[in-house]
């Protein structure tokens, strides 16, 4: 079997297992979300933090318990690894430097999960699992619920409500991701995950010499990376390590952890908004996309010419061998298309068109699916501004799903949309005039440096404010400036647009239906899905084809 087929075969197979969970996860989803009633364990909880979970919250007070509870993980995870050289379970490493510990902690709070440090000889058991393995899913949560909360504001009117966020974080936890993880990390440590708290070995290696290993709570801690869209490696290489990921059938698995709940939070919107036409359109832009991006790039990286490389039989430099082009690019595309991060190839050894579709998935603002919770509020936006051309170009009051797209709603959707472009771009320029920042480039003599070097620049911002957390490398990040500069726009890029989701939530929530006309917009038709479709792409092209002028194509023209 030749390897473009048995990527081909696996992309089948993929789809297929996503297909068989879209409904009955989507469905399960949507019940949890609109169950009236708390689990005995709920209760306790919100007996324990003071909540009553049964109060409706409008916009603000939403907010406000977003921004306190991700502030609080700031402040705890910052602690814990600010406290680390006197912590049981250390493993003998020495507490976090400041920078580094708030980049960290941002970095798991935001569900960015960027690393500029080697989690094997860093991090001690208990901030991996006291501190982020945590995160991993309280941050994924947070995601579902800001998404939830944008779903009702659609679907209620003349309340403003949207549901109590509270509930909707301990839900999204306690009867979602928790029973999936559980069941996932018992499929990983079948297939030969590890999942242990051993201290430091000593291991020969093959061709002599002796290498020190460590092992931890590997197994449940890759399950809810990968299904919250986290990213964040026990070790520094990843999903590439075979602790992690050990063989060709758990990195598939991984990929459907990865994509399972976006995709699946479609049919949770339809559902909720009692339409699940709606959901199927908007399940039909993601999928178009995603599987356009995944073609492409596995094309891109077996296609590449030059006698090493077709003596290979594609660009095999940079992937592992039990994986193949095939399966790391698939991995590829469906981490940069979602806010996960993780890797099983090294991002830096793609093609330089390759590492141009990387970056490109992030920039349209990982939609296809996105990232758990982020990836549908972020299409939802995108919906919004797609009604508002129609109704430009026909002269009409645009509408979506029964509520009048308004000046005040534009205005919110145009914020939502300029916020992470800004961070990107703002601290990439900024970096590429620093000697400092400049310095940290590893890769200055290679060839095509010069746009090699900025695309990894690029990279870096694009994955931190776009709360990906995957890595270009060959870039030192690991600097007071790259640590503090990535570590904002992590900040920024994830709650000022859930300042702007909410608001816009709030503010449609607020509305009274308007009936549906003869000159209504179908949504749910395939026109608009090919619509949402070229709106995004064109906005991202608009927005960052300068960029990726100077880096990829730059690169992979010369």
């Amino acid at each position: 079997m030749s390897p473009a087929l048995a990527g081909v075969l696996q992309l089948t197979a993929l789809t297929a297992a996503l297909a068989l969970a879209y409904r009955p996860l989507g469905d399960y989803m949507a019940a949890v979300y609109a169950s009236p009633k708390h689990l005995r364990v709920e209760k306790v909880i919100y007996r324990c933090i003071g909540a009553n979970a049964d109060a409706e919250m409008r916009w603000p007070a939403y907010l406000r318990g977003v921004l306190a509870f991700s502030a609080a993980g700031v402040l705890f995870l910052y602690l814990l690894q600010r406290v680390q050289g006197g912590l049981p379970l250390s493993l003998g490493f020495a507490s976090i430097s400041p920078d580094q510990a708030f980049n960290t902690a941002a970095s798991f709070v935001t569900n960015t999960n960027w690393q500029s440090y080697s989690g094997e000889q860093a991090m001690g058991h208990v901030v991996q699992t006291a501190g982020l393995a945590v995160q991993n899913f309280v941050s994924a949560a947070t995601g579902m619920a800001v998404a939830v909360a944008l779903v009702r504001g659609f679907a209620r009117s003349r309340t403003g409500d949207l549901g109590n966020f509270w509930a909707d974080l301990v839900r999204g936890t306690i009867r979602v991701l928790v029973p999936i993880a559980v069941l996932g990390a018992l499929v990983l440590v079948a297939c030969g995950a590890v999942q242990n708290f051993s201290g430091i070995h000593e291991v020969g290696q093959f061709m002599g010499g002796a290498q020190q290993t460590n092992g931890g709570a590997i197994a449940s801690q890759e399950v809810i990376k990968e299904l919250g869209t986290n990213g964040g490696g026990y070790f520094n290489a990843n999903s590439a390590h075979p602790f992690e990921n050990p063989s060709a059938f758990t990195n598939l698995f991984e990929i459907f952890l990865i994509l399972v709940i976006p995709f699946a939070l479609t049919r949770t919107f339809g559902k909720l908004v009692g339409n699940v036409k709606q959901g199927y359109a908007i399940l039909a832009t993601m999928g178009v996309i995603w599987l356009g991006f995944t073609a492409l790039m596995m094309w891109t990286e077996f296609a590449h010419g030059g006698p090493a490389l077709q003596a290979a039989g594609a660009a095999m430099e940079g992937k592992e061998t039990r994986f193949g082009v095939g399966a790391s690019s698939i991995f590829s595309v469906a981490t940069t298309l979602t806010s996960t991060g993780a890797v099983d190839a090294f991002h830096s050894s793609f093609t330089a068109f390759g590492g141009g579709i990387q970056l490109l998935g992030m920039m349209l603002g990982e939609l296809a699916p996105g990232g758990v919770g982020s990836g549908l509020y972020g299409m939802l936006v995108m919906a919004i501004i797609a009604v508002f051309i129609a109704g430009l170009m026909v002269g009409r009051t645009p509408e979506y799903l029964g509520k009048k797209i308004g000046t005040r709603e534009i205005k919110l959707a145009a914020c939502y949309l300029l916020i992470t472009p800004t961070l990107v771009l703002g601290f990439a320029a900024a970096s590429m005039v620093l000697p400092d920042a400049l310095g940290s480039m590893l890769n200055t003599k290679a060839l095509g440096a010069g746009s090699h070097g900025f695309s990894e620049v690029l990279y870096a911002y694009t994955s931190g404010a776009n709360n990906n957390g995957s890595a270009f490398a060959g870039l030192n990040a690991n600097t007071p400036w790259y640590n503090t500069t990535i570590g904002l726009a992590m900040l920024l890029g994830r709650f000022l647009p859930m300042v702007f989701v909410l608001a816009l939530a709030g503010s449609l929530a607020e509305q009274q239906p308007v009936p549906q006309t003869a000159g209504t917009l179908r949504t749910e038709k395939p026109l608009f899905a090919g619509l949402l479709v070229g709106t995004i792409l064109i906005i991202t092209g608009l927005t960052y084809f300068p960029a990726l002028a100077l880096g990829p194509l730059a690169e992979g023209l010369s």
